[in-house]
C-alpha cells in the first residue's frame, strides 16, 4: 500500500466558456435522468470513442434530446478511491470495488478516471473535459445536477486512513462521542460535523466553486438529513448549513435537492428545513406508486396526493418541492420491480444480507427472467403504466438510466460494488425494447406539450376561472364518483386545461384512468362542453404502436361516453 496515494494538483484556469450561462430552467419544466458516468457508456454496445468518460456522454447528447431529457443528474463525480474496500468475491472470483463513489476523497476535484485522459497528473485536461461536457449540454438546453456527498468522508471509522480532515482537525470536522469515537449516522464509519462554522464554510466554498468554475446547475445532497444534525446528532430546528445554502447569493439560481433521510433513522420527507428553496427526493412517491402499480389495494387516496405533487407533504412549498421517482440508482430498476419479489444480491459477497428488503415489487407471476410471452408483455405494460403516471404527476419527474429500455440488474438492488454488466447500460436494449423507448419518448413529449401537467402551485380542486370544471376532478368507473374505498384499485382524474399554470395558460383537457385490478373495467367518461371531444393519447393495454400517439396525432374516440380500461392498464385522453 502506498501511504501517499492521495495527491493534489493545481488546475490552470484558462478554459474558454465562450458565452455559456446557466440555463435556469424552471423546476416544473425539468425531466431529470439519473445516471452514472461510467455505466452510461462503458458497455461495448455504446460504440463511443472513450467508453465510460465525460467525453463519451458528449457523444450521446443527441440521445437525451431525442428522449426529451433536459436535465441529467450524475452520481458522484468528486474524486473518490474506487479501490477503497476492494476485495475478491470468493465465490465468483470477481473484484468488488467502490463503484458508485459515495465516499469522497477530494471535494474540489472531478474524478480523473472519468476523463478520457484518465491520468490525474493531467489535472487541467480532466477539468477541461468536464467543462466541455457542461458547455455542450447547455448549448443543447440540458442542465446538469451533481449528486454530492457531504455527510461523511473516505477516512472511514476510527481505524481508517487519515486522508485530509482527520489529519487537519479531527474534532472539528467529525461528530465525536465524549469518548472520542465517531458517530456513524452515515452508515460508513464517520459523520461530518456539518454545522460547525469551519465545516459549513468548506461546504459553501465547495459548492460555490462548482457553480463558478464548472457552471453546474444544481446539486442533490446524499443523506441530507445529516446536514441538519447538531454535533451530538440531534436534529436542529434551524440548521445553519441548510439555511446558508438556501440564502447564498452564488447559489441563488441553482437547484438544491435533498435526499431527506439518513442512515441514523432520521426521515424528513415533507419536513426537511426548506427555506423556500430546497426540493426533496420524494420517497413516499416511490413507495405509494410502487405499491399501487403492483396491485396493492387501499392506495388510491395516497395516489391522488402523489399525482397532485404531494400537497399533503408540501403545503406552502408547491409541487416543485417534490422530485417524483419510482426508481433510482439505489434499489430495483423498473424492469426488476415487476420481475422479482425478492432481492438477489449474492454477487455482492455478503450472503444477500445487504440492500433493502422492502422493495414493494411484484414478479408478475415468475421470479426473474422468463420466456413466457404473457409475463413479458405484462412486465412491459407495467413499465408503461409507471412511465405514464410519472409523466402526468405534478412535481419534477426523475427517470433512472436504462429504465426507458427495460434494463435489468437481475434482481440485485444494491450494485454499489460492480464494475461490470450489472451496472453498465447495454445499448442493444434500445433495439430489443424499441417499443418501450418509443413509449417513454412520446410520454415525455406529452408532458412537455401540456402546461396543465406542470404547475408551480398545488391544484385547488375547484373552479376558479369560470370554466365550469374544477382544475382537477376525481372519477372512477362512474364519472365524478371516484372509489376511495379500502379495496379500490381504480382511479381516474381530469385536468381542466383552462386552469393550466394557475389559469395563465390555455391547454387541452386531460383525462387519465388507471386500473391495477387483474380484471378490466369500463370507465364512464366525464362529458365535455364547448364542442370538445375526447381523443386517445395513450392506452398501455394496446400493442405498440397503438399504445401511444404523437402529440397532435391522437385519434378521435368513437364512443365519447365510455372507455374500457384493460387489466393492469392506464389510459390518457385529451379533450380538444
Amino acid at each position: 500500500d502506498d501511504i501517499y496515494q492521495h495527491r493534489a494538483r493545481l488546475v490552470y484556469n484558462d478554459f474558454d466558456w465562450e458565452s455559456d450561462r446557466p440555463l435556469e430552467t424552471p423546476m416544473e419544466d425539468l425531466v431529470v435522468y439519473e445516471m452514472h458516468v461510467r455505466s452510461f457508456t462503458k458497455h461495448p454496445s455504446a460504440a463511443v470513442r472513450h467508453p465510460g468518460t465525460f467525453s463519451a456522454i458528449r457523444e450521446k447528447i443527441s440521445y437525451f434530446k431525442e428522449m426529451g431529457i433536459n436535465c441529467i443528474e450524475l452520481m458522484p463525480i468528486y474524486e473518490f478511491d474506487q479501490f477503497e474496500g476492494s476485495h475478491i468475491n470468493e465465490e465468483t472470483g470477481e473484484r468488488l470495488v467502490n463503484y458508485w463513489g459515495y465516499s469522497t476523497v477530494g471535494f474540489f476535484a472531478p474524478k480523473a478516471a472519468y476523463a478520457s485522459t484518465g491520468r490525474a497528473h493531467d489535472a487541467t485536461m480532466v477539468a477541461d473535459e468536464l467543462k466541455n461536457l457542461v458547455k455542450e449540454l447547455h448549448k443543447n438546453g440540458i442542465e446538469i445536477i451533481l449528486d454530492v456527498v457531504f455527510n461523511h468522508t473516505a477516512e472511514g471509522n476510527e481505524w481508517g486512513h487519515a486522508i485530509s480532515f482527520r489529519g487537519i482537525d479531527n474534532a472539528t470536522y467529525y461528530m465525536l462521542t465524549p469518548e472520542g469515537y465517531y458517530f456513524n449516522f452515515s452508515g460508513t464509519g464517520n459523520t461530518l460535523n456539518c454545522n460547525n462554522p469551519v465545516v459549513r464554510n468548506m461546504v459553501l466554498d465547495c459548492l460555490r466553486y462548482w457553480v463558478a468554475e464548472y457552471h453546474i446547475d444544481g446539486f442533490r445532497f446524499d443523506l441530507a438529513s445529516i446536514l441538519g444534525r447538531d454535533p451530538w446528532g440531534a436534529p436542529l430546528s434551524n440548521p445553519p448549513l441548510l439555511e446558508a445554502l438556501a440564502n447564498d447569493p452564488v447559489l441563488a439560481k441553482t437547484k438544491l435537492i435533498a435526499e431527506a433521510w439518513d442512515a441514523g433513522g432520521l426521515y424528513q420527507v415533507g419536513s426537511f428545513p426548506a427555506y423556500g428553496r430546497w426540493a426533496e427526493w420524494n420517497g413516499k412517491y416511490r413507495d405509494d406508486l410502487r405499491k399501487y402499480l403492483t396491485g396493492e389495494a387501499g392506495l388510491v387516496g395516497g395516489l391522488s396526493q402523489r399525482i397532485q405533487g404531494s400537497p399533503d407533504l408540501y403545503t406552502g412549498r408547491g409541487p416543485t418541492a417534490s422530485v417524483n421517482f419510482i426508481t433510482c440508482h439505489d434499489g430495483f430498476t423498473l424492469m426488476d420491480t415487476f420481475s422479482y419479489n425478492e432481492k438477489h444480491n449474492e454477487a455482492n459477497g455478503e450472503e444477500n444480507r445487504d440492500g433493502a428488503n422492502d422493495n414493494n415489487s411484484w414478479n408478475s407471476g415468475w421470479e426473474g427472467e422468463t420466456d413466457d410471452p404473457a409475463i413479458n408483455a405484462l412486465r412491459k405494460r407495467q413499465i408503461k403504466n409507471a412511465a405514464t403516471l410519472l409523466m402526468v404527476s405534478h412535481g419534477v419527474p426523475m427517470i433512472l438510466m436504462g429504465d426507458e429500455v427495460g434494463r435489468t440488474k437481475y434482481g440485485n438492488n444494491n450494485t454499489y460494488c460492480h464494475d461490470n454488466e450489472l451496472n453498465w447500460l447495454d445499448w442493444n436494449l434500445h433495439e430489443q425494447n424499441a417499443d418501450l423507448l418509443r413509449y417513454f419518448k412520446l410520454m415525455i413529449a406529452f408532458r412537455h406539450a401540456h402546461p396543465a401537467l406542470r404547475g408551480r402551485d398545488h391544484l385547488r380542486n375547484q373552479d376558479y376561472v369560470g370554466s365550469g370544471y374544477a382544475d382537477v376532478s376525481w372519477h372512477g368507473t362512474q364519472a365524478w364518483n371516484a372509489d376511495w374505498s379500502g379495496n379500490s384499485r381504480t382511479l381516474a382524474f381530469m385536468l381542466c386545461g383552462q386552469h393550466a399554470k394557475g389559469g395563465t395558460e390555455k391547454d387541452d383537457y386531460i383525462y387519465v384512468a388507471t386500473n391495477t385490478h387483474w380484471e378490466g373495467h369500463t370507465f364512464e367518461l366525464p362529458q365535455l362542453s364547448d364542442g370538445r371531444q375526447w381523443h386517445v393519447a395513450a392506452n398501455t393495454n394496446m400493442p405498440s404502436p397503438e399504445d401511444i400517439w404523437e402529440v397532435g396525432q391522437e385519434p378521435l374516440l368513437e364512443d365519447q361516453h365510455n372507455f374500457f380500461v384493460g387489466s393492469r392498464s392506464t389510459i390518457v385522453l385529451v379533450g380538444k
